[in-house]
């Protein structure tokens, strides 16, 4: 039987537990009709370009996963190629879990978030990092000096699902955005009243 990408996520235990809910069915139709990708398509790409955080998924040696938030400029996720992305890897607490964890296994797993427009994306694949590659450390680089390593990663599967329980959050950029454009129509609506106000004065008065 051919192997699809969704398999990565979608175990025998898990389709047995869509079985049991009622929703094998629907994935198995999404699954007909071309189900996830395994390539960065440029939808994709655009949406990546707009991150400014994301969380990483590793497991460790005793099978718990551990998961690790990483942030940054804007678009510090890269796509090198349709399969492969790369952000950098900063020093932070030192403790240095993820780093040991894919010394052991490279199985990995990445979650994005744009919660203003209540999108996320899920990538399945494998990570490994670097150290003292200079052209790749040239091509993630980052407004913060303190890059210790990078991470790279291959996609092997990926899904954007739907908006459901997201909360429509906005970054204090876009809400000081909101508030200009806010104060802006605020004093132009005065304005538009004031105007309003002398021109009925005046027809009062005439």
């Amino acid at each position: 039987m051919q192997k699809l990408i969704s398999d990565i996520a979608f175990t025998p235990a898990v389709k047995f537990q869509q079985e049991q809910f009622g929703s094998r069915m629907a994935y198995a139709r999404m699954e007909e009709n071309g189900g996830w990708q395994d390539r960065v398509s440029q939808d994709l790409k655009e949406y990546i370009s707009e991150r400014d955080s994301l969380y990483l998924a590793t497991t460790g040696s005793e099978g718990y996963p551990y998961v690790q938030h990483r942030g940054g400029d804007k678009g510090f996720l890269k796509v090198l190629d349709e399969t492969t992305l790369a952000f950098p890897d900063f020093s932070g607490n030192r403790q240095y879990i993820t780093v040991g964890n894919l010394s052991e296994n490279d199985r990995a797993f990445i979650f994005l978030m744009d919660y203003e427009n209540q999108r996320r994306v899920k990538i399945w694949g494998r990570a490994r990092t670097v150290e003292n590659d200079a052209g790749l450390m040239a091509r993630v680089a980052h407004s913060n000096d303190r890059t210790e390593r990078v991470i790279v990663f291959t996609v092997e599967a990926w899904d954007a699902n739907c908006p459901q329980h997201i909360p429509r959050l906005y970054t204090h950029e876009r809400l000081e955005s909101l508030t200009g454009e806010i104060k802006r129509l605020q004093e132009e609506n005065g304005r538009l009243r004031q105007e309003a106000a002398v021109r009925a004065s005046h027809e009062q008065q005439s």
